[in-house]
């Protein structure tokens, strides 16, 4: 497999639909790695672009929150508790005693977590929504397809976000 000069597994230029899937979703989740690479935690916890709260460490520990929502709760239909209760509900929130190191292990067993749900799953099978998904979707499903479609949105969008506040922290900026 080719990667990139800073060490992310490019997806493959040509391959079966969830092989291209799986390899763009994991190529974001290296990417929001690659962003907070190398900052101490004063500058994982900082938020650098006001009045935004948003920070590098909240963004590894809201990705945790959104990778369980959609492989446990959505598609496994798992009744779980959030990885971050003491975050807020969408996991952006700090508190001292957890670091970037602790986060990243939570979220890194969030996508293993995800990815033993659907290893083997068809591209077809669907997921049940909460009521309130359900009634900002227009249905009570979606199909694993459409999740990781929408994983990759959340990540490039996140990812975006993660360019601009490790710009601001330190100058550091590309892919």
């Amino acid at each position: 497999m080719a990667t990139t000069p800073d060490g992310r597994t490019v997806p493959p230029p040509h391959a079966d639909e969830r092989t291209m899937l799986e390899g763009w979703l994991d190529f974001h989740r290296e990417t929001l790695v690659l962003k907070c690479s190398g900052l101490d935690d004063r500058s994982l916890r900082t938020a650098p672009l006001e009045p935004s709260p948003m920070t590098l460490l909240g963004l590894v520990q809201h990705l945790a929150e959104i990778e369980r929502n959609w492989f446990q709760r959505v598609f496994a239909g798992l009744d779980v508790p959030p990885v971050h209760a003491d975050a807020g509900w969408d996991g952006f929130g700090l508190v001292p005693e957890r670091g970037m190191d602790e986060a990243l292990a939570a979220w890194r067993a969030e996508v293993a977590r995800g990815r033993e749900l659907t290893a083997g799953a068809s591209l077809e099978a669907t997921g049940r929504l909460s009521e309130q998904e359900a009634a900002h979707m227009g249905s009570e499903d979606v199909s694993l397809r459409w999740i990781l479609v929408h994983l990759i949105e959340e990540y490039a969008r996140h990812n975006g976000h993660a360019d601009l506040l490790r710009e601001r922290l330190d100058g550091t900026t590309g892919p």
